[in-house]
């Protein structure tokens, strides 16, 4: 049986400090802020031996320009996040953000919106 599994999550904020100040206090932890490409992430701590998805808190002006409230973006890990993407119109749902490298190291990823009008997105190493 194929599997399907959530590989990470993003938590959309308006505000970067006061949601990381927040976050940090309900769990008790640090996050780490990073900027990458005119984004503001938050990285919440992961250990990678214990399993399940990780995640992080992102800020970037044009995804609140398109959808304030588009609400908390899964990740479902694939081999190829293009033969998802290909499938995604023909089954009733739009692409959003076709394709696209995240980085070298991290991989590419695309974001839909299903038929029922959530946002979801795609991951591959390549």
């Amino acid at each position: 049986m194929k599997s399907v599994s959530v590989q990470w999550f993003e938590i959309p904020v308006q505000d970067m400090d006061r949601a990381i100040n927040f976050y940090q206090k309900v769990f008790e932890c640090e996050l780490s802020k990073q900027v990458l490409d005119g984004f503001q992430m938050a990285w919440f701590p992961f250990d990678p031996e214990k399993g399940g998805a990780s995640g992080s808190l992102v800020y970037h002006q044009e995804f609140y320009e398109i959808s304030p409230k588009a609400g908390v973006l899964v990740y479902f890990g694939v081999d190829d996040c293009a033969v998802e993407l290909s499938r995604v119109e023909a089954a009733g749902g739009k692409v959003e953000i076709p394709k696209r490298m995240i980085a070298p190291d991290i991989g590419y990823m695309g974001v839909i919106i299903d038929s029922e009008g959530n946002r979801v997105a795609f991951h591959s190493n390549r």
